[in-house]
């Protein structure tokens, strides 16, 4: 099993000119280390208008910038929306393309559709639609990636005549491919697509245990990738933080992972946000207790194991946990993990206002104590699942049919000027303009600007 870092880039209220400006460059500075010590991933979201839960609005440029900071590690959109309406398909296979080239071939693709109305409302999309809007955008994207040229696409939701997309990503076909899963329904659509789960939900080892199970029987069965390659991967998000001391462990992080699921829960089930005005963690410090988000000290401390939730003597959920612990709490915490077949943990760490001096004291004592011996078994357990799997991989790739349009034989793309100028007979014009632009004769600004109005060229000289 592998270990990852998950970023929001959560900043809760109140803010300063510079606040921004430190969140991003100490979360640089948790990557850079988290990579020499053998951490394997970084993932990144792509939110829009989420104030105080979610800053990351450009993820691309978040991660370029990392890949210059690390060596190994892997980088991963978690997720890139994948509606045309939030990016066009082909900008999207364009901006994966040139990470992996900067990368040098170290790009995941993680794809999702949001559920907040901030965003679905923000961008004009109606949430009935979005689910197939992010199977159309993420299909044209993956053939914009792939073939050469793109043969064209007359969707419902993009339409785009052919061309050839470049640049073409280092990794062939193309980079893993995953989606965003919260329910057990999106877990069976990602094996049914032939890609990766990410899952947001926090789950217990146990649970995850028959997602993993629902996830490769459904692989087996019914799936038909949705790419040229096949990613039988899930991950699990958790809230992470690491001490030598129980108690200071959970007073380092047991509110910040508690802020994380307030917040996501504002934004996406039960909260009224007023753009610039609302203060989500106020709201969360004032009700969080009842929402189920009340970090309760004593009752971490009460508890046996580590496990996804904090409950109450009445079994009322009391809040978060995950893997916030010893080193020897988490090791427990996620040998539960490997054995029930997930293949990567991604932790929450830059949550709430957990501070960054503990962040990096986090995964400094995680690298150097726990992660070793997940490493140390992770190859062996790796070639021993994809020889299980490889079988059924390779009949899932028959399954898929070649049904993308081809690009027409006779199809040409026109310059502008040539265009404009056929149109109204300017033959010989046409031919003169060709002469200068070889010997690197600029053309006459009036031509330009009567060309771009569609007027009919003047053939004086002029």
């Amino acid at each position: 099993m592998r270990f990852g870092l998950f970023y929001e880039h959560q900043l809760p209220r109140p803010w300063e000119d510079k606040s921004e400006v430190e969140l991003i460059q100490d979360a640089l500075d948790q990557i850079e280390l988290a990579d020499r010590l053998g951490f394997t991933n970084v993932w990144e979201v792509e939110h829009h208008f989420l104030e105080e839960y979610s800053h990351s609005s450009a993820p691309e440029v978040f991660l370029a910038a990392a890949s210059q900071r690390t060596e190994r590690m892997r980088l991963g959109h978690g997720i890139v929306l994948t509606a045309p309406g939030y990016n066009h398909p082909a900008r999207v296979a364009e901006r994966i393309a040139m990470l992996d080239l900067v990368s040098r071939g170290r790009v995941e693709f993680g794809s999702g559709e949001s559920g907040s109305l901030a965003e679905l409302g923000g961008f004009g999309l109606a949430p009935v639609l979005k689910r197939e809007m992010w199977h159309e955008g993420l299909t044209v994207s993956l053939r914009c990636m792939t073939e050469v040229p793109f043969g064209g696409v007359e969707g419902k939701y993009v339409k785009m005549p052919p061309r050839n997309v470049v640049p073409k990503p280092v990794q062939k076909p193309h980079p893993p491919v995953w989606v965003a899963c919260s329910r057990r329904e999106t877990i069976l659509l990602a094996a049914e697509l032939g890609i990766g789960a990410l899952t947001f939900s926090f789950i217990d080892p146990e649970e995850a245990e028959l997602w993993v199970g629902d996830y490769r029987k459904t692989l087996a069965e019914k799936c038909v990738p949705i790419g040229r390659m096949i990613n039988p991967e899930i991950a699990c998000v958790t809230p992470m933080m690491c001490h030598g001391d129980e108690r200071e462990a959970v007073l380092r992080g047991l509110e910040g992972g508690n802020f994380f699921g307030y917040s996501l829960g504002h934004y996406y089930i039960f909260g009224d946000h007023k753009p610039g005005l609302s203060n989500v963690w106020e709201e969360f410090v004032r009700k969080r207790a009842e929402r189920g988000f009340s970090p309760d000290v004593a009752i971490a401390m009460r508890q046996k194991r580590l496990s996804a939730r904090l409950d109450n003597d009445q079994g009322a959920q009391q809040g978060l946990r995950g893997a916030v612990g010893t080193p020897d709490q988490l090791r427990e915490f996620f040998r539960r993990f490997e054995a029930a077949g997930v293949d990567q943990m991604i932790f929450v760490m830059q949550a709430g206002k957990n501070r960054h001096e503990h962040i990096m004291e986090s995964i400094e004592l995680f690298g150097r104590e726990v992660l070793p011996e997940f490493a140390a078994r992770d190859e062996s357990v790796r070639a021993k699942k994809m020889e299980q799997l490889a079988p059924i991989l390779e009949a899932a790739m028959k399954r898929r049919p070649d049904d993308a349009p081809r690009m027409p034989s006779d199809y040409v793309i026109e310059a502008l000027p040539k265009r404009t100028i056929e149109q109204y007979g300017g033959k010989e014009m046409l031919d003169r303009l060709e002469g200068d632009s070889a010997v690197g004769i600029p053309r006459p600004r009036d031509l330009q600007e009567r060309l771009q109005r569609g007027m009919r060229p003047q053939t004086d000289g002029k």
